[in-house]
């Protein structure tokens, strides 16, 4: 569902791996593997690079995560760890924003509170980038502007691309017939929340007011969470920027067939054993691609998370879910160009477009609300039967972006979210943040962190942001004036609601 968003996405992103040194005022907190040293700045104490699971290298490779060996004394925790294998460049970030050192033994997650913290709401970040780029360590991702406003902030590593979604018979064959196979990503995410549960007190945060968020391959990512029974009440409340929604289901003896073909391109023999499958470099399983997404393995996948949210199976926490207003931009990375995007559209869907002749911009919208459009409301509509969930939609543009733009890029709402403007520096144009930029950046800002504290956006200025109802059929638009919008592009969302549903194997509630 997503991918990497070349330059334009790293340049919003910022550089990542911003590695600070130790301040002169070390802080130390004791977790259940050991003494960490974190650092403050002003305010601001945090902790970084600290493993939440042991490396999964070698027989660790493709398995279930394994907790930390403790360690004696004191470990310092004040610079990042290395990002997960991906296709890295060595002068400048990759799609997903990230750069090296880059390593196996990446299962890291960081940690921004402050001193007299006891009992603060947590958000847990889970990164985008197609699950197959990207780190909980860049810039834009910087945990600080939260902490200013009471929250705490746990950013996370997970195993990616064929490290991280992967199935193959060996596998299957060598497994314990409980252990669950192929989402190692999502293991990793369930061992990080898990993580949270038992020492985030310690850092003076509240185990039991968790949300989890993410954007792109993390917003989708924690729809999956949504729908993994052994993560659920490890959490209270999610966010998904950007994350789809609409997905058919990928049974394990599919994407088991899928591995056998992926390892025959990483250089591994037909019919290749566990052991020459995990012999294979990390170069190579990044230089052979694939897809990457939840694999149903039966055992922490039982349905899609599609299917789950139909089905109402999903977890029933209070929810937030939207998209931009752009999320074309993703087209060029797609390889997908307007013409052959739309010989693939049936003309019972293209006829809600018929206002749009022009064929860029009518595949531009049709792309948008189908990828993430159509299935954020559709989420929100399934979720709304029992605890609340809020549906928005952000159009916002830099001021100094504005006459070039078509829109607002996919990712580009993550600098507003995290009020990480000052550590993201200027924008791609190399302009200064206007005085209506941080406006707005404060108003989405104060959405996101009253969230997590309440489960509900009371947004600074308002106005007052109502529950999503299907009759109702309101979201919060992000722009210029943030406003409420009634039954947005309901004609071309309900087009496309019709059009994808039959393709998600539901069936039955």
């Amino acid at each position: 569902m997503t991918r990497r968003n070349g330059a334009a996405l790293a340049a919003i992103i910022g550089l990542a791996a911003l590695a600070g040194a130790a301040a002169a005022d070390p802080v130390k907190v004791k977790i259940d593997s050991g003494v960490l040293v974190g650092s403050s700045a002003g305010d601001v104490v945090s902790f970084k690079g600290v493993p939440y699971m042991a490396a999964p290298v070698g027989d660790l490779r493709w398995a279930p995560p394994k907790p930390v060996a403790p360690w004696a004394g004191e470990r310092a925790a004040n610079a990042y760890g290395p990002v997960c294998p991906q296709t890295l460049y060595a002068n400048h970030p990759n799609g997903g924003g990230a750069m090296g050192p880059s390593s196996e033994d990446c299962l890291f997650l960081n940690v921004w509170t402050w001193k007299a913290a006891h009992k603060a709401p947590v958000m847990l970040w889970i990164h985008g980038g197609a699950n197959e780029y990207g780190a909980g360590s860049l810039g834009a991702y910087d945990g600080s502007a939260f902490v200013r406003d009471g929250v705490m902030l746990v950013s996370i590593n997970y195993r990616l691309g064929a490290l991280g979604f992967f199935a193959h018979p060996a596998l299957t064959k060598a497994a314990r017939p409980s252990e669950p196979l192929g989402d190692y990503a999502i293991m990793d995410q369930v061992a990080a929340l898990k993580w949270v549960r038992r020492n985030i007190a310690a850092f003076g945060g509240d185990p039991d007011n968790v949300t989890v968020f993410g954007e792109s391959a993390g917003g989708a990512d924690t729809l999956t969470l949504l729908a993994t029974p052994s993560a659920k009440g490890l959490y209270v409340k999610a966010i998904v920027e950007s994350g789809g929604g609409w997905s058919p289901p990928l049974p394990l003896a599919k994407a088991e067939g899928e591995g056998e073909a992926l390892m025959r391109k990483a250089g591994a023999p037909a019919g290749a054993s566990l052991a020459q499958i995990r012999a294979l470099s990390a170069d190579a399983l990044v230089a052979a691609g694939g897809r990457f997404g939840p694999i149903v393995d039966g055992r922490l996948l039982t349905e899609s998370p599609s299917q789950a949210i139909g089905r109402g199976h999903a977890a029933d926490v209070p929810l937030m879910i939207g998209s931009n207003s752009f999320e074309a931009s993703l087209m060029k990375e797609f390889g997908v160009p307007p013409t052959m995007l739309l010989a693939t559209i049936p003309a019972t869907v293209l006829a809600a477009y018929a206002d749009l002749p022009d064929p860029e911009a009518k595949a531009s919208a049709v792309f948008t609300d189908a990828v993430m459009g159509g299935p954020a409301r559709w989420v929100a509509g399934q979720e709304s039967g029992g605890k609340p969930a809020f549906l928005y939609h952000f159009s916002y543009v830099l001021d100094a972006q504005r006459p070039t733009s078509k829109g607002a890029g996919h990712a580009s709402e993550i600098p507003y979210v995290f009020d990480s403007w000052d550590t993201v520096g200027p924008n791609g144009n190399g302009a200064p943040i206007s005085a209506a930029d941080r406006a707005i950046t404060k108003r989405v800002h104060s959405c996101w962190a009253s969230f997590a504290k309440t489960g509900r956006p009371d947004c600074a200025g308002g106005p007052a942001w109502p529950a999503y109802t299907p009759d109702g059929d309101t979201l919060m638009e992000f722009n210029g004036a943030p406003h409420l919008e009634m039954h947005f592009r309901k004609a071309q969302l309900d087009v496309q609601e019709a059009h994808a549903l039959p393709t998600l194997e539901i069936g039955g509630k």
